[in-house]
């Protein structure tokens, strides 16, 4: 396994950081817990020692929201994720990372100054097949190289005002029937060898903490907060994944 200190200095806080908002607290910031892990190791390998991770979050959080999803949304998204875990797995070697930030970094950026910009897009949208199909393939195909699947999800989901319960346990099923269906191609790709399925077991105590933590945060904050915390991170990530992949595009 990795014995690095520094490596744990990052990998500790990402997920945590990521497990809360399997539990339902911090909205999209859990977009930062693979780059954060690659000021230590190649983003390839921290996405792999994650998806272990993120199965025993999404197995505590849908256990913390059992019964309190949005069937509707999921039949209209899962679909189209499957499909976008796919694409994702099948264009792995083409498609670089800093194009897949720069893509999600500008839906982010451009979603958050539209709801706050202009007022008349803050009405309540009702789920469609339509969109729960775009945003699900997106959602898909970007949580499969860099677990990013959080933003282009938020941006159909958010609108819709559901209850901030609701509105986790829809994110919660989601990403743990995702999550599953990439394990199929990570271990066809062989990203599953010994020093990072022996990592992931050292950091796996922590994912379970996480998740509760963030439960228990979710429901001592108002639903208004939560919101605000959804779209303020949503932003900040978007500008952060902006220039983190023009960067890696500019000074490769």
């Amino acid at each position: 396994m990795i014995s690095d200190p520094f490596f744990y200095l990052c990998a500790i806080p990402s997920v945590l950081i990521f497990a809360m908002v399997k539990g339902g607290f911090g909205g999209g910031i859990a977009i930062i817990a693979v780059p954060l892990m690659s000021l230590a190791v190649p983003p390839v390998q921290a996405a792999a020692i994650l998806l272990p991770l993120l199965i025993v979050m999404d197995g505590v959080a849908v256990w913390s929201f059992r019964g309190q999803w949005s069937k509707k949304n999921i039949e209209y998204t899962l679909p189209g994720a499957v499909l976008g875990v796919i694409v994702g797995a099948l264009t792995f070697s083409y498609l670089s990372e800093a194009a897949i930030r720069l893509l999600i970094g500008f839906m982010c950026v451009a979603f958050c100054l539209n709801y706050w910009l202009r007022p008349g897009l803050k009405v309540k949208t009702e789920a469609t097949p339509v969109a729960g199909s775009f945003w699900g393939a997106i959602a898909g195909f970007t949580s499969f190289g860099i677990h990013a699947g959080g933003p282009p999800m938020s941006i159909y989901l958010l609108p819709q005002r559901m209850d901030k319960t609701l509105l986790m346990g829809t994110f919660a099923v989601f990403f743990a029937a995702v999550n599953l269906v990439k394990l199929v191609p990570y271990t066809w790709l062989g990203q599953f060898d010994t020093t990072n399925l022996l990592t992931s077991a050292v950091l796996i105590p922590l994912a379970p903490i996480g998740v509760r933590l963030g439960y228990y945060l979710l429901h001592k904050v108002s639903e208004v907060l939560v919101y605000r915390i959804c779209y303020f991170f949503l932003i900040i990530i978007g500008l952060k994944l902006l220039y983190d992949g023009g960067h890696d595009l500019l000074i490769p």
